[in-house]
């Protein structure tokens, strides 16, 4: 009985003694004068000992340390830095990302045009005058090539560029081989719509126009996928400025100022719910930003393998060389077939009278290329790198929206266990801390938020996430869906319909139905009587020697 007359009367002592701490800090207001200066507002605000708080809007009423003056002051201040760290996770975020999309493009880029001049050097070398009165060409071919990596189909139909690559290569190639003959543009046309059924390249067109549209499709889209993240962040970013949202901030980062305990954290469950309220549009985010960032994901392991842009565009000019070596290899089929299906040309006049000239030594063969040193990697990377870099930022960045209030919520700004603010003084905080989204805010104890009222950006972002996850899928399997009109024209798919030249008619398409030779095409050959052979052999020799007097002229003279 005496032991607990004892403790009752510690007890009592002890409650005297707070509340005789609380209330001399309440008749002394200097430590909220000091705090309220370092804010940067005027420290004569703030009463010399604490007032009658009645007027007060927010904060708990009784005697304070805070005017209804200061109350609306740092009420705009509580917002300002509620706002502060969520926007330093988001101006994180959009940097990492910003600078991520400018690697991978400037790679992409840098790829492209140490293609291009990889292919003239290699060109000049092996093949001399001939592709440098072609170059414009090849030019084209890269021009359009980057074209379609900046816009997409918008700019370049992908399988008509490629089409039209090759029949222009064949016209130039077969006039080169047929000097002999003289050939109109309307039997040029018969010829261009023909170079499927001819496979004068052998595979090689049709295997580079699968990687070509793979690489391309894979590389443009993930690079949109990296643009879109900054600009989502810093669209969505900004939080709630709404007048139930300041009130809460007020309520919980300088209420304690009012009441004389300025170094007083509020309680972390708190501290969530009044994120959980202010951030609730944000959250709504969080499933199409993470289907987004899989799909992200899905495409970079692509990119990693099948997709691989460096690994199609660093060697293209070998795959475009070994294109020009089948066609001089299976010339002499493709020109039988070619005067079959379109008819036998005229000789050429100018060819006649320069066959009484001299062998030059100039046989016109097109040289194998072996492969030096090749250009300096792009952007002094590799694809792979880039790649592995990303791929753990992405990843990283998942349910960045749904974690921000743990994220806010943490460290120095909240106080653990029971010493901390739970909106009305310093003790647990006891209400039930709420779920992320706006629908889970209808009980929020700390905020009041509209649920019936989406924020509207906030939707239009997650359309504009969803349909880039619907792009990213696509270009997962190759497919670009990114513009209405991609299906539109297939380029090539038309070639071998007919032929409306008066050069041929439709019963010589019968000789361009031969199927494809699944073999090797540089071995493939065409039996002929061999004084036919021979006739022709001599033919191109003789065609090849005047071409080679035609270039020299110009010096000889």
């Amino acid at each position: 009985m005496k032991t607990l007359l004892v403790l009752c009367v510690v007890c009592t002592l002890v409650v005297f003694s707070v509340s005789g701490t609380a209330e001399q800090k309440l008749k002394n207001c200097n430590e909220v004068r000091v705090a309220y200066s370092s804010k940067g507002f005027n420290m004569n605000d703030v009463p010399n000992k604490g007032v009658n708080g009645a007027p007060l809007k927010v904060c708990p009423q009784g005697f304070s340390c805070c005017t209804v003056e200061m109350e609306e002051k740092l009420s705009q201040q509580s917002h300002t830095e509620i706002k502060a760290p969520v926007s330093k996770l988001s101006t994180n975020l959009q940097s990492t990302f910003k600078q991520r999309h400018d690697h991978f493009d400037k790679f992409f880029r840098e790829l492209l045009k140490n293609a291009e001049v990889s292919l003239n050097n290699m060109f000049v070398r092996t093949y001399g005058m001939m592709y440098v009165q072609n170059a414009e060409l090849f030019k084209n071919f890269f021009e359009a090539l980057t074209r379609y990596y900046v816009s997409g189909s918008a700019a370049v139909n992908l399988d008509s560029m490629l089409s039209d690559f090759w029949a222009d290569l064949l016209e130039r190639m077969f006039r080169l081989v047929n000097v002999q003959y003289e050939f109109s543009d309307a039997y040029m046309e018969c010829v261009s719509r023909h170079t499927d059924q001819l496979q004068p390249f052998g595979d090689v067109p049709r295997k580079l126009r699968i990687q070509l549209t793979r690489a391309f499709v894979a590389a443009r889209t993930f690079v949109r996928g990296l643009a879109l993240m900054p600009d989502v962040v810093n669209r969505v970013s900004t939080v709630s400025a709404s007048p139930s949202c300041v009130r809460a901030a007020m309520k919980m980062l300088y209420c304690p100022y009012c009441s004389g305990q300025v170094a007083l954290k509020p309680c972390q469950n708190y501290c969530l719910n009044v994120l959980r309220g202010c951030l609730a549009n944000q959250a709504d985010l969080d499933t199409e930003w993470n289907n987004f960032l899989d799909a992200m994901l899905s495409l970079a392991e692509r990119l990693e393998g099948p997709f691989n842009f460096e690994s199609v565009m660093d060697p293209i000019d070998v795959k475009i060389s070994e294109a020009i070596m089948n066609m001089q290899e299976n010339s002499m089929q493709v020109s039988q077939k070619v005067f079959q299906g379109c008819g036998q040309p005229k000789p050429s006049m100018a060819f006649r009278s320069a066959r009484s000239l001299k062998e030059t030594g100039f046989t016109g063969r097109f040289r194998p290329y072996s492969p030096d040193a090749r250009p300096t990697t792009a952007a002094g990377t590799s694809l792979d790198r880039l790649t592995n870099d990303v791929k753990k930022k992405l990843k990283h960045a998942k349910k960045f929206w749904s974690t921000l209030p743990e994220t806010v919520c943490a460290g120095e700004r909240i106080a653990p266990g029971d010493e901390c603010w739970n909106g009305t003084a310093k003790s647990r905080y006891e209400s039930v801390v709420m779920g992320n989204g706006l629908a889970n805010q209808v009980s929020n104890p700390d905020v009041e938020v509209d649920i019936t009222k989406p924020d509207i950006v906030i939707r239009s972002q997650i359309a504009a996430l969803k349909e880039m996850t619907s792009w990213l899928k696509a270009a997962h399997s190759g497919n670009d869906i990114s513009i209405d009109n991609d299906e539109d024209g297939s380029g090539g798919e038309e070639s071998g319909s007919g032929c409306d030249s008066p050069s041929c008619d439709t019963d010589r398409d019968i000789y361009f139905s031969t199927p494809p030779n699944t073999g090797n095409p540089r071995v493939n050959q065409v039996v002929v009587r061999p004084s036919a052979a021979v006739a022709s052999q001599g033919s191109m020799a003789l065609a090849l020697c005047g071409l080679a007097l035609a270039l020299l002229a110009p010096h000889l003279r």
